[in-house]
């Protein structure tokens, strides 16, 4: 059976991500929707029943590992060529072993080429007719989108996997293990690091499994036998503070609730603060931005309809011109929705009317409202002595009826006397008053 380092040679150090590799699929974290039970990539380990496939995915999310996995399970010879280093020449090596361990004892084998989307198109096209006559499994891994960075014709002949992003708990959960483990890991190092600071580790790691394992060998290297590790040992091995990569603890969200409601509060310097505090901790500043969008709809709503657009435009500069301007305009974004007047009308109109829908029964719709595309819908009253508005006085309908009749007198949106909304409050009232009056007419 193959041997997953069967090419390190003996006595050779390995680095603390080598030796945790998972041997098993079982202790392979992460990408559940292709490796839990019954899943594409687990059944093809499984039955041994493989296809030639593109891993594609962020570094460090397993793209390598599990290409031995698989090898492993086949009992099959791994080769692995790196598109970086690689030319037509290692491509034809390649083949010309695997050709020779068909030929000799029917072995079969894997071809990992790592970073395949560096290969040029008549370099990709070398490997067609091998995969397509069975002289190797193939098997690429890109960071690229292979729909622009893999010519047709390979991506034709094989079929296309997308992995995750590793998240923090998974990172975390690989650190846990590397502490504990006597044989792969670290555990003989016998130093204390806390929960809180673990996590941190695993948030700097920014979902690469692999970086992570590198931050704990690091940091192995600076701690004592039996001592616990310190704030000031963790900032050397991130290079800044520790509060920096604390981006999803209940600092953070702490600091968001107070942003959000700074600006709730209408108060400008809050919300500055707020933001500055969650930018030097390390917080994308879209996060921000996606945030502003919700307190625009939430908070401010039809008071200052013009928030909503001054959150996307801040969205957008950040997008076209980056950090430096960006950041700014979110500040600026900011500071307006916080000097802006506030209603939260449309707020508790939505969330209202959203829970009468859900517990009350699904009433018809009035045959006025209704549409007659059909002679028989016409017959059965569909449009029936429906108003058209613009050809009313003040294009208004008074007195017509726009919800279901069990509701007609329902009234969700009732706006305040704060910025525009005063105006659309008034609006309503007069509108009001047309529908009395259309009442009285009628009696």
């Amino acid at each position: 059976m193959n041997d997953l380092f069967s090419d390190m040679p003996s006595g050779a150090y390995q680095p603390l991500a080598a030796r945790m590799r998972p041997s098993t699929l079982e202790e392979y974290i992460g990408q559940s929707h292709l490796v839990g039970p019954g899943k594409p990539l687990r059944r093809m380990v499984e039955t041994g029943h493989c296809h030639s496939f593109i891993l594609w995915g962020p570094p460090g999310v397993g793209k390598t590992t599990f290409a031995q996995l698989l090898s492993h399970a086949l009992e099959a010879q791994f080769i692995e060529i790196s598109a970086v280093m690689s030319g037509v020449k290692e491509i034809r090596a390649a083949v010309d072993q695997a050709k020779q361990l068909r030929m000799m004892n029917g072995t079969q084998t894997v071809l990992f080429v790592d970073e395949v989307h560096r290969f040029n198109k008549s370099q990709q096209d070398a490997f067609l007719p091998f995969i397509e006559d069975g002289t190797f499994l193939f098997i690429g891994a890109t960071t690229e989108n292979p729909a622009f960075e893999l010519n047709s014709a390979l991506l034709s002949r094989a079929r296309v996997y997308r992995l995750k992003t590793p998240t923090a708990e998974d990172i975390q959960t690989v650190l846990e293990k590397a502490l504990k483990d006597h044989e792969k890991g670290i555990a003989s190092y016998a130093f204390e690091i806390s929960e809180y600071f673990l996590s941190v580790l695993a948030q700097a790691a920014d979902g690469d499994i692999r970086r992570g394992l590198n931050f704990l060998e690091i940091l192995s290297d600076l701690v004592e036998p039996n001592t616990e590790v310190t704030e000031a040992q963790l900032e050397d091995v991130l290079g800044g503070s520790v509060r920096r990569f604390d981006r999803k603890g209940d600092v953070f969200y702490d600091q968001i609730s107070a942003f959000h409601k700074s600006v709730r509060g209408s108060s400008p310097d809050g919300a500055l603060y707020w933001m500055a505090r969650m930018l030097d901790g390390g917080c994308d500043p879209l996060y921000i931005a996606r945030r502003l969008l919700a307190i625009a709809s939430e908070d401010i709503g039809n008071a200052d309809p013009r928030a909503l657009q001054v959150g996307l435009n801040a969205w957008d500069i950040f997008e076209r011109v980056g950090p430096g301007e960006g950041n700014r305009a979110i500040a600026q974004a900011a500071v307006y929705m916080a000097s802006a007047p506030k209603s939260n009308a449309v707020y508790q109109a939505f969330n209202q009317v959203m829970s009468d829908v859900a517990s009350q029964p699904s009433y018809d719709v009035p045959n006025h409202l209704r549409n007659a595309p059909t002679s028989l819908a016409k017959n059965m009253g569909h449009g029936e002595d429906y108003r058209y508005a613009h050809n009313e006085e003040h294009a208004y309908a008074a007195g017509e009826n726009y919800m279901p009749e069990e509701l007609a007198e329902m009234r969700y949106y009732q706006p305040t006397d704060r910025g525009l909304e005063k105006k659309i409050q008034d609006k309503l009232s007069w509108l009001a008053e047309l529908d009395e009056d259309s009442s009285l007419k009628r009696y």
